[in-house]
C-alpha cells in the first residue's frame, strides 16, 4: 500500500483511533467502487456506441447517472486540490 509521508508523519508512534478507522474502512470501499465502476464504464465504451447507450439508456435514470458521476468528479476534485496544496505545504 503506497502512503504519503505526510500521513506516516502524523501517524508516527500512535495508533490509530476508532473514527480513523473508520475511515479507513470507508476509503478502502470507496477505491474499490470507483474500480468497479471505472471497469464497467471502460467495458460499456469498449463494446457499445455512444449513440446506442443514449438511444437505449432509460433518460431519467441516465440523466440521474450523470448527475451523480458529475458531483462525484467534483468532490474529487476538491479532495485533489486539498491533496496539492497539503503537499505543497510539507
Amino acid at each position: 500500500m503506497n502512503s504519503s509521508p505526510r500521513s506516516n508523519k502524523d501517524l508516527d508512534g500512535r495508533s490509530l483511533n476508532v473514527d480513523e478507522i473508520r475511515l479507513i474502512a470507508d476509503l478502502r470501499v470507496m477505491h474499490s467502487k470507483v474500480s468497479e465502476l471505472y471497469g464497467i464504464v471502460e467495458y460499456l465504451k469498449k463494446r457499445h456506441a455512444e449513440s446506442d447507450i443514449v438511444k437505449y439508456a432509460d433518460y431519467e435514470v441516465l440523466s440521474e447517472d450523470i448527475r451523480k458521476s458529475d458531483a462525484i468528479y467534483l468532490w474529487f476534485v476538491g479532495v485533489k486540490e486539498a491533496r496539492d496544496s497539503a503537499a505543497l505545504a510539507d
